[in-house]
């Protein structure tokens, strides 16, 4: 069967980003113990535990893969369930490897996708215009297997851009194997491939290239191949540059999206693309335009405030080069932050050519630097400078935050000298502040941070400490995860944590695991939940339930996806890896045991069940707790 797919891309010629093909795309419901470490050679061949996983989803005939399911959403009114008979060869296609093709259209048409491979039937949930362009998607995926895309006057439900590409730019615009148009595809969530339209025959000069997905989307990844095209065939722009201008104008929610230019020379075209693009990428990140430079022209795509933004941004940005910038009205804007810094901590915040503020940036997604008179310059009057920021709320937040933990180490007292702990009760984005004491400090940061970022990544919010001084910023309910996964963490530095409920959370995912594999899961010290962590994004340790019994959690905000490297569902993922390796170790040792608790280990392992899984969304009710043992469950 592998060797069938790998056939599949013997096409008569690279029209598509050519999805991998599946080796194997039968494996939709079966995670917990069915799950192989991808190192054992003999993965696949472990039909004893095989079997058992599959028991347990007798309860669903068809094995299937399912898209992630977009909770919070309400359904629309013409809400449906469309169905679609495909062969063998397509499912493939349509699932493409690990299921990166299908979560790629369920993406862009924001519907929910099934594959029942066994019946090979796809099944398109979602309102009547998501169904529509699903459907679209997963005809134009399965018609590249065979040759060329045809694109007819219907495909465009207003997802539609057509871009022509001359012929001497399309393997250039493709990269090898598809890699470079997949990279745009995965950058701005659209779904891109070369097509021919209607019945006409092709154009030798050029080839057209369809761009499906919203009209932020598409404009990011229509300028990128611009970019690239006229890398390639210089001056191309020039010749199409009204259409590419005048496209989507007041398409958006809005009604004010279009597009802006600017023309560089080439020491200013350098400048303002910066070291690896930069900056650039900071500019567009901070204004939350599309900004993109075709040869010596900058366009500047999205709504007209954001536009605005851009262009305010780029102006500063340039008269740096000729002197002190001040910001005008500073105060009234609602896109800037200024932060006062002593001016004997302004070259620790700047660092050596700028480098840290440079790093601040592009962590951020923000716009920094420090505002300066004319006539002030050189009369060291004050005793602070101002540094401005730029960006979105969240983004701000977190850059100034990270300036006041730079300040703070340098003149220790200059935020936190009176600061007491702080609860905000607005449901928004607001901070919260917790004092900690010294040994608690040290354990919440952890090695070169570690230990902070794993707990900020798992709540989904900002996680600063200003000298003793936890501040965490977002929204409430992500404030109030943060503080528990504090509470929590500071509670295993002591000993055993217990938390008797976990039915009313979201996001929490419980796994039972085998006695003879809880320390082979854990590591030595943690090594093991650490590395998972630091990899998925979550923040996992054993935890004891109402019951007394051991088991592990899986705290995230992010609940993940079948393909997603990310999440609660990739950590379970690697625990179940972890596990069937360390059964598949000790069924080939038999009952050879060198020691009396590996032996029980063992013995207990044949008569249990495979470790259950359970979702604190799905129970009824049940209990929880959190092991401490010191740093093994940090």
């Amino acid at each position: 069967q592998a060797d069938r797919f790998a056939a599949f891309g013997c096409c008569r010629r690279p029209i598509f980003p050519p999805p991998l093909a599946a080796s194997s795309y039968g494996t939709g419901r079966s995670q917990g113990m069915s799950r192989r470490d991808s190192r054992d050679p003999s993965r696949g061949r472990d039909r004893k535990s095989r079997s058992r996983s599959r028991s347990r989803d007798r309860k669903d005939s068809r094995g299937r893969s399912k898209s992630p399911v977009r909770g919070g959403h309400k359904k629309p009114d013409d809400y449906g369930v469309d169905t679609l008979k495909i062969t063998d060869d397509d499912a493939a296609f349509i699932l493409g490897k690990g299921g990166k093709t299908k979560e790629k259209i369920s993406r862009v048409s924001e519907a929910d996708i099934e594959l029942f491979e066994r019946d090979l039937i796809l099944e398109i949930r979602g309102s009547k215009l998501q169904r529509r362009r699903a459907k679209k998607y997963c005809e134009g995926v399965m018609a590249q297997r065979t040759g060329p895309v045809t694109i007819t006057e219907d495909y465009d439900d207003g997802d539609l851009t057509m871009l022509q590409v001359p012929q001497e730019a399309v393997g250039f615009v493709t990269g090898r194997a598809g890699n470079f148009l997949r990279t745009i595809e995965e950058e701005w969530g659209t779904l891109m491939f070369f097509c021919e339209v209607g019945s006409g025959s092709r154009n030798r000069e050029y080839e057209k290239l369809a761009i499906f997905g919203s009209v932020r989307g598409r404009r990011g990844a229509e300028l990128k191949v611009l970019s690239a095209v006229e890398t390639k065939v210089p001056g191309f722009y020039s010749r199409i540059k009204d259409e590419v201008v005048d496209r989507d104008r007041g398409k958006d929610k809005t009604g004010t999206w279009g597009t802006d230019t600017m023309t560089f020379q080439d020491d200013e075209l350098s400048y303002a693309l910066g070291k690896q693009g930069g900056t650039r990428k900071k500019l567009e990140r901070s204004s939350g335009a599309v900004v993109q430079y075709v040869g010596h022209n900058a366009l500047f795509s999205g709504t007209r405030e954001e536009r605005r933004r851009a262009k305010s941004y780029m102006k500063w940005l340039f008269e740096q080069l000729e002197g002190p910038v001040y910001v005008d009205g500073w105060e009234d804007r609602d896109d800037c932050t200024v932060v006062p810094v002593p001016r004997d901590c302004v070259g620790y915040i700047t660092g050596n050519r700028r480098a840290t503020l440079g790093t601040m940036e592009e962590e951020w997604g923000v716009l920094m630097f420090f505002m300066n008179k004319h006539e002030d310059k050189g009369k060291g009057r004050g005793d602070t400078e101002q540094l401005i920021i730029f960006g979105p709320q969240r983004e701000r937040r977190g850059a100034e935050l990270k300036v006041m933990n730079g300040i703070e180490k340098k003149a220790p007292g200059s935020f936190t000298r009176g600061v007491r702990d702080k609860t905000s009760d607005d449901r928004g984005f607001d901070t919260d502040r917790l004092v900690l004491k010294d040994e608690e400090l040290s354990y919440c940061i952890g090695k070169e941070a570690a230990t902070q970022k794993k707990l900020e990544k798992a709540a989904g919010c900002i996680l600063q400490f200003v000298g003793n001084v936890a501040f965490i910023a977002g929204v409430r309910t992500e404030r109030r995860r943060c503080k528990e996964f504090i509470s929590w963490l500071l509670q295993q530095m002591r000993g055993t944590v217990t938390i008797a409920d976990l039915s009313g959370r979201d996001d929490a995912t419980e796994m039972y695991i085998p006695a003879n594999c809880k320390g082979w899961v854990t590591g030595n010290r943690g090594s093991e939940l650490r590395r998972m962590e630091q990899e998925t994004g979550v923040y996992m340790f054993m935890a004891l339930d109402g019951r007394g019994e051991e088991r592990l959690i899986i705290f995230c905000h992010d609940p993940g996806s079948k393909v997603s490297p990310h999440g609660r569902m990739a950590a379970e993922r690697l625990v179940n890896e972890m596990i069937q390796e360390k059964l598949r170790d000790d069924g080939g040792r038999g009952g050879d045991s060198r020691s009396r608790s590996r032996g029980r280990g063992r013995s207990d392992s044949r008569k249990r069940s495979p470790p259950r899984r359970k979702d604190s969304r799905d129970r009824g009710g049940g209990g929880g707790g959190g092991r401490g043992g010191g740093k093994r469950g940090r």
